[in-house]
């Protein structure tokens, strides 16, 4: 299942058309806050997905049946540029334990890359709800690796897979391969992957525009 939110109009489209600009994108701090402000309206839309149960709540005038939701999912993000959306989201779902994973591009002569996972702090994940964050999905490699290095930590019950951007090429990949018990919620889906897998029109490197160029 595959949610793409700029799909109908709302404040969230505000929030992608301010962080594809070329000129809001070099404030950085408003970067980060709009990243963040969808991750916001992610966990809003994911939790409307979760199980719940009532709960009676003491109110100073008489007692309340308030449904709420049963379990808290685990929210994980791939560093660095998953950050600011890892915050929005665990802004709501704010008794989530986290994950954080590192993946990044090693490139080779010949100008080809692959893929490298290199760091993983994870709680267990065994039949938990798993909330999984990157802000832009290009090939859909990153992704795809990222969940199965997750794996080794358990199992989950169900993943939500969370990106601001995606390429049309890189959802079709996640779509291939990753199992049914996962939905993957998008802001907006861009037709144009380049050689180098960067996305058309897309917005550039987020790790970048939120923390500063590396080296």
């Amino acid at each position: 299942m595959v949610h793409v939110l700029g799909a109908s109009n709302s404040i969230f489209n505000q929030f992608i058309a301010e962080i594809r600009d070329e000129n809001i994108q070099k404030d950085s701090m408003r970067f980060r806050k709009n990243i963040e402000r969808m991750g916001e309206i992610f966990a809003y839309e994911i939790s409307k997905k979760m199980n719940y149960e009532l709960r009676e709540v003491t109110t100073p005038l008489g007692i309340s049946n308030v449904s709420v939701p049963s379990e808290q999912p685990v929210v994980a993000t791939i560093l660095r540029a998953g950050l600011p959306l890892h915050q929005g989201v665990l802004n709501y779902f704010d008794k989530a334990q986290n994950a954080f994973i590192s993946a990044y591009r090693k490139h080779h002569k010949d100008g080809s890359f692959d893929i490298q996972v290199e760091y993983l702090a994870s709680p267990d994940l065994n039949k938990k709800v798993l909330v999984l964050c990157d802000p832009m999905l290009a090939s859909g490699s990153s992704m795809v690796l990222t969940y199965q290095a997750l794996l080794r930590r358990g199992v989950p019950a169900h993943t939500h897979i969370v990106s601001v951007i995606a390429s049309s090429e890189g959802l079709e990949y996640v779509k291939k391969h990753l199992p049914e018990n996962v939905t993957i919620w998008i802001g907006a889906i861009d037709e144009e992957l380049t050689a180098q897998s960067y996305i058309v029109p897309g917005l550039g490197d987020a790790g970048d525009l939120a923390f500063g160029e590396k080296i």
